[in-house]
């Protein structure tokens, strides 16, 4: 592993960049986990996929983690509301079944 500053390439930023997103990867694969996970739990008390107010918490927590590390806010917002819509129409699609 490369600090930013001591790449002297591109190809080593490369690098990085492609061990970064193995490690992604696994993470979401994690997450998406506790998401499968979700939907048997809210079947079990006949609760709804969306929870507004929770979309909201986490939406909070993740821009305010981005902006301590230097990433945009809007970005990491964008993409977690990927990952939370995706999250939700495939708890719907399961608890409708």
């Amino acid at each position: 592993m490369k600090s930013p500053k001591d790449c002297t390439s591109r190809d080593e930023v490369r690098t990085e960049i492609d061990r970064i997103d193995f490690a992604l990867v696994d993470l979401l694969a994690e997450r998406w986990s506790y998401v499968d996970r979700m939907w048997e739990l809210k079947r079990a008390e006949a609760a709804e996929a969306n929870v507004p107010w929770r979309n909201r918490e986490v939406i909070d927590r993740v821009r305010a983690r981005a902006a301590e590390k230097g990433m945009p806010a809007e970005m990491a917002e964008a993409l977690w509301r990927q990952i939370i819509g995706w999250g939700i129409q495939y708890q719907d699609e399961r608890l409708r079944d």
